[in-house]
């Protein structure tokens, strides 16, 4: 069947293409997501890759699997992305976020790094295997926001090195065929790429394994958040945080660091605005929250952000607080009706 559909693509059946690609749309966003970091850049790069696909079909010897193909023409492309000068962040007034807030000192000016989160529905239907035995993250341990950040951080060649071995489970040589590299090289970047991984993870509060989704001690954490932001109570939060928390804001490249300085923050948010709703969510296999502050005029709930947590055993150890104009992908309206 894959034989007679390639013949009819390359026949010029743009249906057979379609029906050719389709079963591997969601992974390879997903792939390219976790390359690149941005759900608008993964996009654009799943459509790029796509078409770059269509069009080298000529060149597909049928070698490979046609999964196999498609990913090595995504990497492809997403290394052309991340090398694409002018890609940049959206960079905010410093001191202040989207609420107009006049924000702590930070403990940090940190890295500023191209970031996105994922709505979970996005991983429906995306396998959890390897093409081969050598992965050593599972596709949805791989999805955490500590991790996409850490691999951010990484440059190209070694991201896609490791994404390749370690996420997916290629081998080295196959890796080296992917990049037009050889299999030293690939060797020697995936060694350097894990050591960065690893002193990034550690810094993003991934250095325990989370409590399984919808478990108890999940449930206990995501509620008494709820019941303390909703009610402005600083401390209540605060007794959920693990001494090393982590709070950042991207774009904004700040970071507040520990229970003393996150303390601060809060304080500060909720002496001027006390009234709070949120709506669960989840986002890169994490819990997550629209948040929704009151409009005293209109007594209507507004959207001004996004809260994703990163949780270890029975502590919140990072907390990462996105723009509103992502609510949408989340199915996440810009209002809430007064008797929400």
């Amino acid at each position: 069947m894959t034989a007679e559909l390639i013949a009819r693509c390359r026949a010029g059946d743009a249906d057979a293409f379609r029906e050719l690609v389709e079963p591997f749309r969601r992974e390879l966003l997903v792939h390219c997501y976790r390359f690149l970091g941005s759900m608008h850049d993964a996009e654009d790069a799943l459509q790029e890759t796509l078409f770059d696909a269509w069009r080298g079909l000529s060149a597909f010897e049928a070698r490979s699997a046609v999964r196999t193909w498609l990913y090595r023409v995504a990497t492809n492309r997403c290394l052309k992305v991340l090398r694409a000068a002018g890609r940049r962040p959206r960079m905010a007034i410093p001191g202040t976020n989207a609420a107009g807030l006049e924000l702590p000192e930070p403990s940090a000016h940190g890295e500023v790094v191209w970031l996105e989160p994922c709505p979970d529905v996005l991983l429906d239907g995306v396998p959890d295997t390897a093409p081969g035995p050598e992965a050593r993250y599972a596709s949805k341990q791989a999805i955490s926001l500590a991790f996409v950040t850490a691999v951010q951080l990484l440059p190209p060649r070694q991201r896609a090195v490791l994404i390749l071995r370690d996420v997916l489970g290629y081998r080295a040589a196959d890796v080296a065929e992917f990049l037009d590299s050889t299999e030293e090289s690939v060797t020697s970047a995936l060694k350097r790429a894990r050591a960065g991984l690893r002193a990034q993870t550690s810094r993003c509060g991934a250095t325990q394994p989370p409590p399984p989704p919808d478990s108890p001690c999940e449930r206990q954490l995501v509620d008494g958040l709820t019941r303390a932001f909703e009610s402005g109570d600083v401390d209540g939060v605060v007794a959920l945080l693990a001494d090393d928390v982590r709070l950042t804001m991207p774009p904004l490249p700040v970071e507040y660091l520990g229970r003393e300085a996150v303390t601060r923050l809060l304080a500060a948010v909720f002496q001027r605005i006390t009234r709070y709703r949120l709506v669960a969510t989840r986002a890169n296999s994490q819990p997550a929250f629209g948040v929704y502050l009151l409009d005293r005029h209109t007594v209507t709930w507004r959207a001004t952000g996004l809260l994703v947590l990163t949780l270890a055993a029975d502590r919140i150890t990072a907390v990462t607080r996105f723009e509103n104009s992502h609510l949408p992908r989340f199915g996440l309206p810009r209002t809430l009706p007064p008797d929400h």
